[in-house]
């Protein structure tokens, strides 16, 4: 008989440490049996704990990373958005372990029999985090893995390793390394991370990759969650308040230089209101960054490899006829800027289908905007291409918002505002299609990372006998049988 999980190694030292660290954890689980509500609550305080302890320097590691990077909005996303699922967690966990009640056939439920599901912990669960928003986007599940009673073994992105260094003090101090461990490092520690025979793997990334993890996971049988992102529409109504629309869309588009999976990735405008909508455009950016370069609350482009392929999206769109407009407030001179990689924030006006930024995920503060005349275009146009992660409308037409809601399939959807869905912590998070598979956050969070077992108790009667269900098949049988298919 075989071993439940297999890996060779091939004398590789990076797997063979990690392999360790994971035999070490799942022999631990097993030997604790039943991870109690308090072990988890305490868990999870530790973490809260040690995120807390540790906030100022993830700020400055941020920044560091970045090159630029908000203190407020590094607060607002990665420390608030890593401490608040946790709290949220050690809240309501006790109600989120009772077992459920379900239906038991007729007549086994007249004679006693009784049917429950209990959310078991699945063992050992590997978390590949990205570098956009790294530290929420690694505890921040971590709270519905350790809510659900698992272990973790974490792999953060190569591409912020100053934040990964902080964050593997955090884990240091907040657990045992039989609890949750971290291993950073580059795309070799990547690839071994992958190989390895986890119960769950979640991963937050780009698409092209997921095709690797998934492939790798595929080898062990390791079911896989995948948080992807794509090309988030943002369809503006006729009905729309357009100032109030445009100040919520660029809000959403510059935070963190537009390098968010859920940011606005092109609009759709009445064709009349083009022009309109772009003066709206440039006075919200205005108003919210009078400057830019010399604005310590814009965020640099993380690395030079994404500022130059931003760079050569602009470029293509301009090669290909479009009118490129950037919105430069305060005139700065962006060619000579000193230890960033700014990019100000630009419109693709009327782009064509075969200019990268309508091909490719943005992934920064690059907007294109298409027009329509009639609404049911926009629906066309969104199901013409791969199923996003989000989907943004806004507008009050009641008949419009509905037909977006039932023609077009996303991962979720914000009614009039951009992104604020991933902030519900009751709401599930995930993408659908090439935008993800499966989701998580508060209880769907905790269901993801358990084993529903399905249970159902037997009372003393024979049921078997009585039902004919026996052999030998006789009468009762018959009649058992009739009962059942009876249409």
């Amino acid at each position: 008989m075989n071993a439940p999980h297999e890996i060779n190694v091939d004398n590789d030292p990076i797997t063979e440490g990690m392999m360790k660290v994971l035999e070490a954890q799942r022999e631990d689980y097993i030997k604790e049996g039943h991870v109690s509500a308090e072990t988890r609550i305490d868990r999870l305080n530790r973490g809260i704990a040690a995120v807390s302890k540790h906030q100022d320097r993830l700020v400055e590691a941020l920044n560091t990373d970045f090159s630029c990077r908000p203190r407020e909005l590094s607060m607002l996303t990665d420390v608030a958005g890593s401490i608040m699922p946790m709290k949220s967690a050690t809240k309501h966990l006790r109600k989120w372990m009772k077992p459920e009640k379900r239906k038991t056939m007729f007549p086994l439920n007249l004679l006693g029999g009784r049917s429950r599901v209990e959310y078991q912990p699945l063992g050992v669960v590997g978390v590949i985090s990205p570098w956009n928003f790294p530290v929420n986007l690694t505890f921040g599940p971590l709270a519905e893995v350790l809510a659900a009673g698992n272990r973790a073994i974490i792999k953060p992105s190569e591409f912020t390793p100053t934040v990964s260094e902080v964050m593997a003090d955090v884990v240091r101090d907040a657990w045992d390394e039989k609890e949750v461990a971290i291993f950073t490092g580059g795309p070799e520690v990547g690839a071994a991370f992958t190989s390895l025979p986890f119960d769950h793997m979640l991963f937050t990334g780009a698409t092209s990759i997921a095709r690797h993890v998934m492939a790798a996971a595929a080898k062990n049988l390791v079911p896989v969650t995948l948080e992807l992102g794509g090309k988030s529409p943002v369809l503006v109504s006729r009905s729309a308040d357009i100032k109030q629309a445009v100040s919520r869309i660029m809000m959403g588009k510059t935070m963190n230089a537009g390098q968010i999976c859920l940011a606005p990735d092109y609009l759709m405008v009445p064709e009349e209101m083009l022009d309109e909508v772009i003066e709206e455009v440039k006075s919200a950016v205005t108003e919210m960054y009078p400057k830019l370069l010399d604005n310590p609350q814009y965020t640099s482009v993380v690395n030079e490899r994404h500022f130059q392929r931003l760079q050569e999206n602009i470029a293509d769109a301009r090669a290909k006829g479009a009118e490129v407009i950037e919105i430069n407030p305060g005139q700065e001179d962006f060619a000579n800027q000193q230890g960033t990689q700014k990019i100000a924030p630009t419109l693709i006006k009327n782009p064509t289908e075969d200019m990268r930024v309508l091909e490719e995920e943005i992934f920064g503060p690059l907007l294109p905007i298409k027009t329509y005349k009639d609404f049911s275009e926009t629906i066309d146009y969104v199901n013409s291409n791969p199923r996003p992660l989000g989907l943004y409308y806004f507008g009050e037409d009641s008949k419009e918002e509905r037909a977006v809601l039932d023609r077009t399939t996303s991962g979720g959807v914000c009614l009039n505002d951009v992104i604020m869905h991933i902030m519900q912590e009751d709401l599930p998070f995930g993408g659908v299609g090439p935008a993800g598979m499966g989701s998580y956050h508060g209880y769907d969070g905790f269901k993801t990372f358990s084993h529903a077992k399905s249970i159902y108790k037997q009372p003393k009667f024979d049921i078997a006998g009585l039902a004919g269900m026996r052999p030998p098949y006789n009468k009762k049988t018959e009649n058992s049988i009739k009962m059942q298919t009876k249409v």
